[in-house]
């Protein structure tokens, strides 16, 4: 009879704890759907997809016997776009950002015309007063005040000169560019594999950062033999008026020699870049490869 009475008390605190949990999933999707349902649509609906294209890699030039004459590399460039964080959390990003470049001794954008150690204006009179007026500032700021005025500008916290001015010079840069969510600033270029690794295995130090690899025309001899291989640079605007049906503004075409003959060979089919943006401004990309061709 005990043991009856155990079992039937067992079944009822399971079937208790059963209604509990079904009640509470039942509030929950309430919540996600009747309550917050609106606004969680209109955030799902605020995620962008952005297109750009990619510039196709150049064929590659090959001597009789196989050997590269003229090959194209890729490299990675750095660049970013602007995201929906806070003052603190990008300024910390941007330092994050630079300590990786650093790391790997690589350079990257600093337009901001102020030293540091001491503090010194680094361009001409004449330019100083128009980048003064243009900033809002007195004509007769000392460089040490102006500094200290950019940094309470962009809400940079700590007292680290030499951080400060980092940081700056990266906030400048974005504000004289320009940059928005669908339009990107480059901070550095020529990026080693290794630091991209580190951008990308710890994306959340570094919000609004994309990679984007970029094809560079390489001659491995040197000059010998140019005046037969010739060369490639950006298209100029008279051959583009003449070629807008293949080329766009900013491709690279060739211009003399074996470069210019075989041009309708050795240019590539461009691909599409896509980057997938979160209701955050954070980026996540894909990158799309399409067409290349060599010629012997």
């Amino acid at each position: 009879m005990a043991k009856k009475a155990n079992t039937k008390l067992r079944f009822n605190i399971l079937t208790v704890f059963t209604y509990i949990v079904g009640i509470i999933m039942i509030v929950r999707l309430f919540d996600l759907q009747i309550v917050h349902g609106a606004e969680y649509r209109e955030q799902s609906n605020t995620r962008l997809t952005r297109e750009s294209q990619l510039e196709a890699s150049r064929g590659a030039i090959l001597d009789k016997t196989g050997a590269s004459l003229v090959t194209t590399k890729m490299e990675f460039s750095l660049e970013m776009y602007k995201s929906k964080v806070d003052n603190n959390t990008l300024n910390q990003n941007i330092l994050n950002m630079i300590n990786v470049l650093e790391k790997y001794n690589l350079s990257y954008v600093d337009s901001f015309p102020i030293k540091i150690n001491p503090f010194e204006y680094t361009i001409s009179e004449e330019t100083l007063i128009r980048w003064k007026k243009n900033n809002n500032l007195s004509e007769d700021i000392t460089a040490e005040a102006a500094f200290y005025k950019f940094k309470s500008k962009y809400k940079i916290e700590g007292n680290n000169v030499e951080e400060i001015r980092k940081i700056i010079a990266i906030r400048y840069e974005l504000a004289q560019k320009g940059y928005s969510s669908t339009k990107a600033v480059t901070i550095a270029k020529n990026i080693p594999r290794e630091a991209v690794a580190e951008f990308s295995e710890s994306s959340e130090r570094f919000t609004g950062l994309n990679i984007v690899v970029e094809p560079i025309r390489e001659y491995t001899s040197g000059t010998m033999a140019s005046h037969i291989l010739g060369y490639a640079s950006q298209i100029s605007s008279e051959e583009y008026e003449k070629r807008k049906d293949k080329y766009d503004q900013n491709d690279i075409i060739g211009k003399t020699g074996i470069e210019y003959v075989f041009e309708e060979y050795l240019k590539g089919k461009n691909g599409t870049k896509q980057i997938d943006m979160d209701v955050d401004r954070n980026y996540y990309g894909r990158i799309y490869f399409k067409g290349s061709n060599s010629w012997f």
